[in-house]
This record gives structure tokens, sequence and C-alpha cells, in this order.
């Protein structure tokens, strides 16, 4: 059998919009193995996933064995799934890195991580949960031709905070997320976007946190998508008085993260309308981790 360990992903971090994510150590964990029937699908935890082939991981791993052409076998699947779904914790491309690993393991293909990788941005259409779900830590990645271009950042002080994640009760679909964005922006909302994303990545890797209130503002998508969030902007203030370094976005919501010095964490208590629910959640540096167990 194979085990398989994603973590979770958070992606934009404010102004990164479709290109820069964190990996978190909160994760899905899949067990499969070749099986005599065409299907089994079983679930570890509470929440609705499909146990047939609508199966996000299944249907990953037919693609794999499609495409690179070799007939798959039958399978059962065992998920054990921590990531809270349409949340903006990255759970689909969760799906897809723990479809491609295991599929690379049962096929005994031996496709790199880098290849894995590149399939899974192409699955996912952008690159910003799918990099750091692969490599652990802050990943800043571009596509560019149909072609995977990424970075994992080299953040050495990254111990130093921590990041309170705050989830609701209610989903936030990222198509419906998606369609309230605008088809085009004006000169200086990229101009805008396009500093402070320099800003964020040079905050993060030289360890000048003070900087990162600034550094995670954004005018692409937070504003519009505050709009279908109820309290969003509320706990962006509440989080800001309370004595965050910076908030954002987590994906295309509705989860929101503020990033508080470790120092400081028993200061950092913030008052949330009843139905968000509030955890610290530390970055994973790792990454995917695949193992062959009895």
């Amino acid at each position: 059998m194979i085990k398989v360990r994603t973590p979770a992903t958070t992606a934009n971090m404010g102004p990164g919009f479709d290109c820069v994510g964190m990996a978190l150590q909160l994760y899905n964990t899949l067990y499969v193995e070749e099986s005599d029937r065409d299907l089994l699908i079983e679930s570890r935890s509470n929440q609705p996933i499909p146990l047939d082939r609508r199966n996000l991981i299944y249907i990953t791993i037919e693609n794999f064995f499609k495409e690179i052409g070799k007939k798959q076998p039958g399978l059962h699947m065992i998920q054990h799934d921590l990531i809270p779904l349409t949340r903006g914790l990255g759970s689909s491309a969760a799906c897809i890195v723990s479809g491609l690993a295991a599929a690379n393991e049962i096929s005994r293909a031996g496709l790199s991580r880098d290849e894995l990788l590149q399939m899974a941005a192409r699955l996912e259409g952008h690159p910003d949960n799918a990099a750091p779900a692969f490599l652990g830590g802050i990943v800043a990645g571009a596509m560019d031709n149909g072609r995977l271009f990424c970075c994992k950042l080299d953040t050495p002080k990254l111990s130093d905070l921590a990041f309170a994640v705050m989830i609701p009760d209610f989903p936030l679909p990222t198509e419906q997320a998606r369609k309230v964005l605008p088809n085009s922006y004006g000169r200086e909302d990229a101009v805008f976007n396009a500093s402070r994303a320099a800003l964020l990545t040079a905050a993060l890797t030289s360890g000048r946190f003070e900087l990162l209130k600034t550094a995670m503002q954004d005018v692409i998508h937070q504003p519009y998508r505050s709009k279908i969030i109820p309290g969003m902007n509320g706990i962006f203030a509440e989080c800001l008085n309370k004595g965050a370094l910076g908030v954002f976005l987590s994906g295309a919501g509705p989860t929101v993260i503020a990033v508080v010095r470790r120092g400081h964490l028993a200061r950092f208590v913030p008052k949330l309308p009843s139905e968000w629910s509030f955890q610290f959640i530390e970055p994973d540096d790792a990454g995917v981790q695949i193992e062959r167990i009895d």
C-alpha cells in the first residue's frame, strides 16, 4: 500500500494573485493499493467527498495513466482529509497532487517531482497551490506557454512568524469567487499589485516583516471578494488592530490568515463573528510525502 500525505496551501498571500503560495501543516492523507475490484473508495473523515469515479483523486490517477499510455489497475483508496473543502486552503490542489504522486508510484513510471509538478500546474491552471503542495515552504511561480517556472523562497526567519488561520462555517466555491473579478484592470491597479508582490517576496526573504502590512495589500481580488464574504473587512481591521503584521485572504477565500510575530501570540486574540473559527497553523517545509507501507 502507498501512503501519500499532502499539505494544505494558502495562495495569493495578498498581491501574489495566482503566483505566490505557502504550504501549511494541515494534511490530507491518502492510502491506495491495487485491487481486484475496479474501484473502492473509503473516507475516514466527515467531509462529503465522491466515493465513485467523480472523485478528483481518482480522476487525476485516471488521467495520469492515460498520459503515460499504461493500463490502469483496479484501485482501493482510503482518504483521511483534514483540509476543509471550498475554504481557500487548497483542497483541490491537494487532491491533484495526491493523485499524481500515488499514480507515479503505482505505475512505477518514475517521473521526477518536477515532472509531476508540471502536470499538476497544467491541471490546476495556475501554480500557487500546486507548487507549495509539492515543494513545501513559500513558492513563487509563473506559467509560460503551458510550462511552470517556480522558485521556493529562502525564508530563514520564517520560524519567527505564526499564521492565524480564521475559517468560517460557510463555503465559497472558487468558481463563484472568480466570477466577481473584473475582466480587466487599469494601469494604476497593475502597478499597485506589482509593487506589493515585489515587496512581499523581498520582505519574506530578508526577514523585514515590518513591511508585510503594506506588502500584503491588494486591489486585484480582495476588494471584490470582500463583497461576497460577510465580515471579511471587519476581520482584517480587527487583526491589524490586535497587532498582526499583515492580513490576507487565503486563495479565493473565504478563509482569512493573519501573520503574527511568534512572541506576540498571547496578545493576539481577535474578536471574530460567531461563524468563524480560529487556530494557529505552522508552515510546512517538506511538501508532499510518499511512502510504501505494509
